[in-house]
C-alpha cells in the first residue's frame, strides 16, 4: 500500500539519545533545554528571528491573531484554496473569513483576485503547497487598508524568496510541524513574528497569560510545545537535508515522467522549491474520478488537496465568485510523496496515472 504522506522516522537511537536527555534532567515541559534548543536551531536554519514554538499549527494561527490585536467579529480576507483549518482558526476566534478568489496558476491570493472594496482588519494568506504568495503585492494591499497581513506557512518550510525566508513576510507566518509534514515533532507548530513585542506578547499568552512571577496579566492559553516534542523535532532536523534533497528528487522523477500529461503548478519567480506536496492537474472531475479508482485499485492512495473549494463546504459556505478556486479543486490531485518512496514506486504511479488518463 502506498499512502499519500508517510511521517518521517529518524534512526530510533538517535531519537532515544535525545530522550535520554530529558530523563537525566526530569524536565518535561515549560521550556525546557530541548525546546530552547530546537527554538535557537530553527531560527538559525530558517534565517529568522522571534520564532515561538507552539503545540500545533492551528493554535499557532489562533494565538497569532491575538497576539496582533484582531478583534472579534473582524473580517479577514482569505482563500478558499486551503485546509479547513486556515477559515477554522479565524471563526473559532470569532473572526469573519471573507474568501477571495485564487489565481489559477499559483494557487494562491494574488493582487489580481483580491477584491477593489471593503474593510478588513487583517489579510491571511497561504502559501499553498509552499508556493509563496505575491507578498509585496499582499502588504501593498494591506497597508493601504491599514490591515495586518498573516502568512499560513504551513507548507513553506524552509523556502526562501530572492535568498530570504518567506516566514519574514508580512506581520507574523505560522508554521504546522505535524506528523505529516516536510519537517514535524510529531505535534507542533511555530510563529515566526516581525516585531519582537508581538512575540514577546504571544510568548506571555500560550503560557496562561502568566508574568515572569506567575501572575496572570493577560488572558492565556496552554500552547507549549513539550520537551518530547522537541525531541523528536531535533531528530529529525539533524536529517533535514537529506529529507528535503530526497523530497526534491521524488518531485523532479514525477514532473519528468508527467511532462505533457498533467499541468503543474506555476512557481513564484525567485523561490525555492521545499519538495513539501505532488499536486497535480487534470483537464476535469471525471479525469480525477477514473484516475483516482484506478490508482485506489492497485493500492496507491493519493489526496484530493483542496476538495471542495471552501466557499462550497458546509461549515465555511459563502455566495462568493470563487471560480478559479472551485475550477482547481475539481481538477487538482496530490501524489503520494514521502522520503522512503522509492524510483520504482514513483514509476508505477505515473505509469498507473497515465493509463487512467488515456482510458
Amino acid at each position: 500500500m502506498i499512502p499519500v504522506t508517510k511521517p518521517y522516522f529518524p534512526p530510533i537511537e538517535k531519537y532515544q539519545k535525545y530522550l535520554s536527555d530529558i530523563y537525566q534532567r526530569q524536565w518535561l515541559t515549560n521550556s525546557g533545554p530541548l525546546h530552547q534548543e530546537l527554538t535557537q536551531r530553527l531560527e538559525d536554519y530558517l534565517g529568522v528571528q522571534n520564532l515561538l514554538l507552539v503545540s500545533n499549527g492551528t493554535l499557532a494561527l489562533q494565538v497569532a491573531f491575538k497576539a496582533l490585536g484582531l478583534q472579534a467579529d473582524g473580517k479577514v480576507l482569505t482563500t478558499p484554496f486551503t485546509f479547513a483549518a486556515t477559515p477554522g482558526a479565524l471563526a473559532w476566534e470569532g473572526l469573519k473569513p471573507v474568501f477571495s478568489d485564487i489565481c489559477p496558476k499559483s494557487f494562491n491570493l494574488a493582487a489580481g483576485t483580491l477584491p477593489e472594496n471593503g474593510n478588513f482588519s487583517a489579510i491571511l494568506g497561504v502559501h499553498v503547497f509552499g508556493n509563496p504568495c505575491e507578498t509585496q503585492a499582499i502588504q501593498a494591499y494591506a497597508d493601504a487598508r491599514q490591515a495586518k497581513v498573516i502568512y499560513d506557512a504551513a507548507h513553506a518550510f524552509g523556502v526562501t524568496q530572492k535568498g530570504k525566508s518567506v516566514l519574514c513576510a508580512g506581520d507574523a507566518s505560522t508554521l504546522s510541524f505535524h506528523a505529516t509534514k516536510l519537517f514535524h515533532t510529531v505535534e507542533g507548530g511555530a510563529i515566526v513574528f516581525r516585531q519582537r513585542e508581538d512575540f514577546e506578547r504571544a510568548k506571555q499568552m500560550i503560557n496562561f497569560g502568566l508574568d515572569s512571577h506567575g501572575i496572570p496579566q493577560t488572558i492565556g492559553i496552554n500552547a507549549k510545545l513539550s520537551e518530547v516534542h522537541a525531541a523528536m523535532g531535533l531528530a529529525v532536523l539533524d536529517d533535514i537535508q537529506r529529507i528535503t534533497e530526497r523530497r526534491l528528487a521524488i518531485v523532479n522523477q514525477y514532473k519528468l515522467n508527467l511532462q505533457g500529461c498533467v499541468g503543474f503548478q506555476h512557481w513564484q519567480e525567485g523561490a525555492s522549491i521545499n519538495g513539501a506536496y505532488m499536486p497535480v492537474v487534470l483537464e476535469s472531475e471525471a479525469d480525477i474520478n477514473r484516475c483516482v479508482k484506478n490508482l485506489q485499485e492497485e493500492q496507491v492512495y493519493p489526496r484530493r488537496y483542496f476538495y471542495p473549494s471552501l466557499n462550497k463546504a458546509p461549515a465555511f459556505y459563502q455566495q462568493s465568485d470563487c471560480s478559479n478556486s472551485e475550477s482547481l479543486a475539481n481538477r487538482i490531485l496530490c501524489l503520494p510523496l514521502y522520503t522512503d518512496l522509492s524510483t520504482q514506486e514513483v514509476d508505477r504511479i505515473c505509469h498507473i496515472l497515465k493509463s487512467g488518463l488515456s482510458s
